[in-house]
This record gives C-alpha cells, sequence and structure tokens, in this order.
C-alpha cells in the first residue's frame, strides 16, 4: 500500500512537470495566480500575468472546476462609471508580460459551485490559440484584497493598468 501511494506521488510530479514543461516550450509563463474570497453561488474574479517568451499567441478561453462558467472580462471607466464587459480573446505579444489585475483585463467566475475560502487554492486552465491548454493554481487572499498576498507592492507602484475603476 505504501509502495503504491509513493508511485501514484512520483507520477503526479512528473505529469506536473509534463505540463510546466509543455508550457514552457511554448514561451507562455503564468505567474502570480490569485483570486479574492467569495461565497458560494456568487461570481469570483482571478487575475494574473502572462509571460510570452515564445511566438506571439492568443488567449482564447479559460475554465475552472469552481466556477459555472468562467470568462475573460475586462472592466473600464469612463467618466467616473465603472463598466464591465466580456472579451473574446487576448493577444500576448512575445517578450511582453501582460497583467490581469483589479480594475482591468480578469478572468470572471460566474455562479461559484464551491466558497473560494482564504488560503485555499484551486486550477485554472487557460486556452491559447497556439500554446494550447496552460493550467495554473489560483491562491485565494481575503475578500477585498488589491493584490496578490506575498507580492512585492513595491515594484508595482506605477505601473499601468488598463482601465481603472473596481473590478470584482
Amino acid at each position: 500500500m505504501q509502495r503504491l501511494l509513493v508511485v501514484a506521488m512520483i507520477a503526479m510530479a512528473l505529469a506536473g512537470f509534463a505540463r510546466q514543461s509543455a508550457a514552457q516550450q511554448s514561451g507562455i509563463q503564468i505567474d502570480h495566480v490569485w483570486s479574492r474570497a467569495a461565497m458560494a453561488g456568487h461570481d469570483g474574479a482571478v487575475y494574473l500575468t502572462i509571460t510570452d517568451t515564445g511566438p506571439p499567441d492568443t488567449l482564447t478561453g479559460v475554465s475552472t472546476p469552481v466556477a459555472a462558467m468562467a470568462g475573460l472580462h475586462q472592466s473600464t471607466e469612463n467618466n467616473g462609471v465603472t463598466k464591465m464587459r466580456p472579451v473574446t480573446s487576448l493577444p500576448i505579444e512575445p517578450g511582453k508580460t501582460v497583467t490581469l489585475a483589479p480594475g482591468g483585463y480578469h478572468i470572471m467566475l460566474m455562479d461559484l459551485n464551491q466558497p473560494l475560502k482564504e488560503g485555499d487554492s484551486f486550477p485554472v486552465t487557460l486556452s491559447f490559440a497556439k500554446a494550447g491548454q496552460v493550467t495554473a493554481t489560483a491562491t485565494v487572499a481575503k475578500a477585498g484584497a488589491a493584490v496578490m498576498p506575498g507580492m512585492d507592492h513595491g515594484g508595482m507602484g506605477g505601473m499601468p493598468m488598463p482601465g481603472g475603476g473596481k473590478s470584482p
């Protein structure tokens, strides 16, 4: 029994390494993946950074088992009015980092299947036109958090965020 458990753990580690290697070979790297705490049945959001070190690519979809539906959205502010709209795709340019953050692009989680509790984590799968599917793990921060917990906030002071305003 113990030997079977060790074999299963090794297989899981190798599967994770294979997914990470495939993403790195495609040139897509996903970092700083986080979400805010939210109640089941409500909406939530996922924020992250995407870095492309390979050929140009496009984020075309997202999914996660924690929500009935997930989609790419953008929040914008115009004359003091914040609006949110679905986005069908997001170009990812080589050598550039795209930040999905509060007040701009984000992954909208609609009708959560379970509560997102601070400290929990869950998988998010991003679909790219060329790189295919890349799965990352989101860490849940406290409700109302503005940035990922444990992230160095000092380096983000001058970072431009598309849109402005508030997003879920």
